[in-house]
């Protein structure tokens, strides 16, 4: 009997010296939490925090709101040319599109952008679905509006100057609408350089 609780005492014993030393490593957070330039010192365990909407990108901009890597060029370690990205919508997005149009076309801009939205909750990196939006709150007089989804659109087509120059389209129009003719010519300059590409 005095065995049996000799060994449970020795088991009790090296199960708190387990946990005592398990819970002496445990980190809060990553070491680089509170000095990282690019973290918020208020973010948790060092997540970054979300930030939403495009970028600011300038008309007269010639980059064209692309990053600096262009497919077809080879990086700064020698790595194979990346294909264009396409952006084809999804069977569930294209057919919230087709939604859209007839709802568009019936005038019902209100139900037609809650079909968009639902579309974009299916695909939000897809510059197209965004383009969709941008071109159907132009429609319904909403030019800003327009002008900030086409400015995303642009922002996530980085690769793709056939999307991209949809996108500078729709940004001349709405810039039109809004009465900066020389920003509008400007981004129509921009689609006319891109739609040749």
């Amino acid at each position: 009997m005095s065995g049996t609780s000799a060994g449970l005492a020795r088991t009790g014993l090296a199960a708190l010296l387990c946990a005592t030393a398990l819970s002496s490593c445990a980190l809060v957070g990553p070491p680089y939490a509170s000095t990282h330039p690019n973290i918020d010192s208020g973010a948790r365990g060092g997540v970054l925090p979300h930030s939403s909407g495009a970028p600011e990108i300038d008309p007269l901009d010639s980059s064209g709101g692309s990053s600096p890597q262009q497919p077809g060029s080879a990086d700064s370690f020698g790595t194979a040319p990346q294909t264009m990205p396409q952006y084809a919508l999804g069977p569930a997005a294209q057919a919230l599109v087709a939604d859209a149009h007839q709802q568009e076309h019936r005038r019902d801009y209100g139900l037609a952008a809650e079909t968009l939205e639902r579309a974009l909750s299916i695909e939000p990196r897809n510059p197209r679905v965004w383009l969709e939006f941008a071109e159907e709150s132009l429609a319904a007089g909403h030019a800003a509006q327009a002008n900030g989804m086409a400015r995303k659109a642009l922002y996530l087509a980085a690769g793709n100057p056939s999307v991209q120059a949809s996108a500078w389209g729709v940004i001349a129009a709405t810039l039109r609408a809004e009465g900066q003719t020389q920003a509008a010519v400007a981004a129509e300059q921009k689609a006319a350089e891109l739609s040749v590409q």
